[in-house]
């Protein structure tokens, strides 16, 4: 019988292009080939687990006998993005793409955010997040209003420095926004992006970033374990992602160092249910910021934080290590990419297998109900 389930999402670690890549504009995409190329990868435990041996997966060795049972998992849902990635793993389909704006907002909706917010803004338009600030930092010192801009991906950015726009001043803002962010304007999430420094010496964001989600359109297994008695536990920007649905306690963390150093206290503690976890620094500060050398660096970090971590997993104990999408450091976009996404359990009381490639990541909620004896 299972008694804890630790389910560890690395934000964006694709690997490989999924047969519907093209139709994102990501054909040949390969985060995990793009990082490998830097010739620093070192992933003993990963590798142990069965890494090299998911279909598809050529840059790392196989292991002559995997300790965990591998697949690859391909996306159902029409869309690459961190909510409609962690929705689908949790058991929800989106049939529809969250809304983009390519083109920036409408008009009538920024009118209305800036009457009900008292506020500015400036930008509006698709924009890398350092880029962002670096262009319309020293305007926004200036005059106060906030910086709003978008993406490839159905979000709604707000950046403000943290001496004009303290923090928790920002995310109240955030929280006006995703009340006005309804209908044909529901993006997938608001996000708080503050930032520090000076014009002269070089604006910077900051470690406070926090996510406002859509609330999922149906349950998830968040709510099927949680209605179960059981604990739900996230860790990182799982609250965010959920609108906390169905969670019962919730860490926001500030870094994969921050994510991971929460996941060994849970493993030390008595607990009954799922802990879900996300390392956002692979995604974040690496694979949108085209970094291939500090993503392999983030990788080899995990990597040995793992090998600490899988010997105090009892034999109740289920580890499941997988991703919500793509973000490939070395293609010629900044944006998320529509790929495969690796899936590594490791199980005491279960013999290794190799599923080979599943539609669906739809698999790890199933997986995971099963396990704990949740319908």
């Amino acid at each position: 019988m299972t008694r804890r389930v630790f389910l560890i999402v690395l934000d964006s670690f694709g690997i490989g292009a999924a047969p519907d890549a093209k139709d994102f504009g990501d054909a040949g995409a390969n985060t995990l080939r793009g990082v490998a190329k830097t010739g620093i990868l070192h992933l003993p435990s990963l590798t142990a687990l069965g890494l090299g041996s998911i279909d598809g997966v050529c840059d790392i060795a196989p292991a002559a006998a995997p300790r965990a049972t591998v697949a690859r998992l391909e996306e159902i849902s029409r869309g690459k993005d961190t909510t409609i990635g962690h929705w689908e793993m949790a058991g929800l389909v989106s049939p529809s793409p969250l809304p983009t704006f390519p083109e920036g907002f409408p008009p009538e909706l920024i009118e209305a955010f800036e009457a009900a917010v008292g506020r500015g803004t400036l930008c509006n338009l698709p924009y890398s997040g350092t880029e962002v600030i670096r262009d319309y930092g020293a305007e926004h010192v200036r005059s106060g209003k906030l910086i709003v801009y978008t993406s490839a991906d159905s979000v709604f950015q707000i950046a403000a420095h943290e001496d004009i726009v303290p923090p928790e001043e920002l995310y109240e803002i955030c929280r006006t926004a995703r009340g006005l962010l309804t209908g044909s304007y529901a993006v997938g999430r608001v996000i708080a992006r503050p930032f520090i420094g000076t014009a002269e010496e070089g604006f910077t964001r900051t470690g406070n970033r926090r996510d406002f989600s859509l609330s999922p359109f149906g349950e998830t297994m968040l709510n099927k374990i949680s209605a179960a008695g059981l604990d739900v536990i996230g860790v990182g920007k799982i609250g965010d992602i959920f609108a906390m649905s169905g969670l019962t306690e919730t860490y926001p963390t500030h870094s994969n160092d921050e994510g991971m150093e929460k996941a060994a206290e849970l493993v030390s503690r008595d607990f009954h249910g799922l802990c879900f976890v996300n390392l956002v620094d692979f995604d974040m500060k690496y694979g949108h910021r085209q970094d291939a050398r500090g993503y392999a660096e983030a990788l080899n970090r995990f990597d040995e934080w793992l090998g600490g971590f899988l010997p105090r997993l009892g034999e109740e104990d289920v580890l499941i290590i997988t991703a919500d999408h793509g973000c490939d450091p070395t293609d010629d976009s900044t944006d998320h990419t529509r790929e495969y996404v690796p899936y590594l359990l490791l199980d005491a009381g279960g013999e290794p297998e190799n599923l080979g490639t599943l539609r669906g990541f739809t698999h790890v909620a199933d997986t995971v109900c099963r396990l704990l004896g949740v319908k």
